[in-house]
């Protein structure tokens, strides 16, 4: 005991120095955006009084498309999972002697009602390795994005246009639209160090540290439709007699430092031969870097309720909980998963889940709709080719574990999604090593 309370001080400590380094990748996204060194999202350098017509702080709407983006990408790390809290052989005591209460070495990312037993420590490590390739369904090499002219309404705009300028504004300045197809790559390894201790025979606590690495890089060519009838009111360079009405962006970075820190605590309700029932407490702080799109920049806990059971070599289980979110752009979610693990050999056990995190109400941030012209004639521009549904998550997960000699557990496993929500890779790849004694 005390040298885990030794360890998981100097961890904290750990997590204190990485806290606090900077840095800017996730503003990288952002600069995809500027089309101007040194001025916001969307400016257009010289075009005098037009330059601010789309900027973000003009058009709630591009704003919202451009935070959307950023959001997806930097709030990812968190559902990165870590491993579970027990695996090996698991004992309770009776009269003072340890008796097995598993034949298995556990499921790899699901829980099990089983705890370690008093003074019983569960080590190990593994890695992460994930590239990004969708976002809600849509491709992350063609994200199609259009940005449109603020609405003007002044009483300036009125005495110019000799008339109400709503609702139309001005038809032959507010028609033209930024069309921008971007293109992102973005791969990211998370190691993930944990440690579970049996505090008592019923209760094991632990914590789990990732060391996150993530790389970017993207281009963004934008184009501008113009409606002039002859001198172009909205451009990227030139004169309004011959204007500059494309441009292109690239941006390339990378990252490595502490993600989000978890503390877990399982506290096994019931156990019998046959079928056990635990409640598990996690809870994740944001001590990585959100702007180097290490960590989430918020906090978050949930609660499971885990049931287990075992008939032989075969043990299934089922875990259903809850996960809160301390977050202004993310919904909290109901947890699910259900699966078995089955001992083909002495040697060597399977396990697959299906592991799902359905969104709980409507999502808080909403791509915004169409917008519809009428003049000079009537057509309807889509914002985006993101659709806007639910960021429900699921996914299959298969692996393996692998008991040597020494009695450390070699870990491989793979996750792949079944549906389109949220940001995906097209597999996660998993490969660790875990020890208890």
């Amino acid at each position: 005991m005390r040298r885990f309370a030794v360890g998981l001080v100097g961890l904290l400590l750990a997590f204190q120095t990485a806290s606090a380094q900077e840095g800017g990748l996730r503003e990288k996204i952002s600069e995809l955006f500027v089309f101007t060194p040194g001025q916001q999202p969307l400016f257009l350098g010289g075009a005098g009084v037009h330059a601010n017509h789309f900027i973000t702080s003009a058009s709630s709407q591009n704003g919202i498309l451009i935070s959307f983006l950023a959001n997806a990408v930097g709030t990812n790390v968190a559902g990165i999972p870590v491993s579970a809290t027990s695996g090996g052989t698991t004992f309770r005591f009776e009269t003072g002697a340890p008796v097995r209460t598993s034949l298995s070495p556990g499921p790899v990312f699901a829980e099990r009602a089983q705890t370690l037993g008093r003074g019983r420590v569960f080590v190990g490590a593994n890695i992460n390795r994930l590239h990004f390739s969708t976002l809600r369904g849509v491709g992350l090499d063609d994200i199609r994005l259009n940005f449109v002219h603020e609405n003007v309404d002044t009483p300036a705009c009125d005495s110019i246009e000799g008339r109400d300028c709503a609702p139309y504004g001005i038809p032959r300045l507010e028609n033209d639209v930024i069309e921008l197809q971007l293109a992102l790559d973005l791969d990211m390894t998370v190691t993930s160090f944990f440690v579970s201790f049996g505090l008592l025979d019923r209760v094991d606590i632990g914590v789990a540290l990732p060391i996150v690495s993530t790389s970017l890089v993207g281009t963004s060519n934008a184009q501008i439709i113009s409606f002039a009838d002859s001198l172009a009111a909205h451009f990227f360079g030139g004169t309004p007699a011959n204007p500059v009405l494309t441009t292109s962006r690239s941006v390339a970075g990378s990252a490595t430092g502490i993600g989000d820190v978890a503390v877990r605590a399982k506290i096994n309700v019931m156990q019998s031969e046959r079928t056990g029932f635990a409640i598990l407490g996690d809870a994740r702080f944001p001590t990585g870097s959100a702007a180097d799109l290490l960590g989430s920049g918020h906090f978050s806990a949930r609660g499971l309720g885990i049931l287990s059971a075992r008939f032989g070599p075969f043990s299934p289980h089922a875990n259903i909980g809850f996960l809160l979110r301390n977050s202004d752009s993310l919904n909290n979610a109901v947890l699910a998963t259900v699966g078995f693990d089955h001992v083909m050999s002495p040697w060597a056990t399977m396990a697959a889940d299906l592991v799902s995190e359905l969104q709980v109400g409507e999502s808080k941030v909403l791509l915004p709709g169409p917008v519809t012209y009428d003049v000079p004639f009537r057509r309807t521009v889509q914002p985006t080719n993101i659709p806007n549904r639910r960021d429900d998550i699921i996914n299959a997960s298969f692996g393996f574990k692998f008991l040597t000699g020494s009695g450390i557990t070699i870990v491989t496993n793979t996750m792949w999604p079944v549906n389109r929500g949220g940001l995906r890779p097209t597999v996660l790849w998993t490969a660790g090593l875990d020890y208890n004694f």
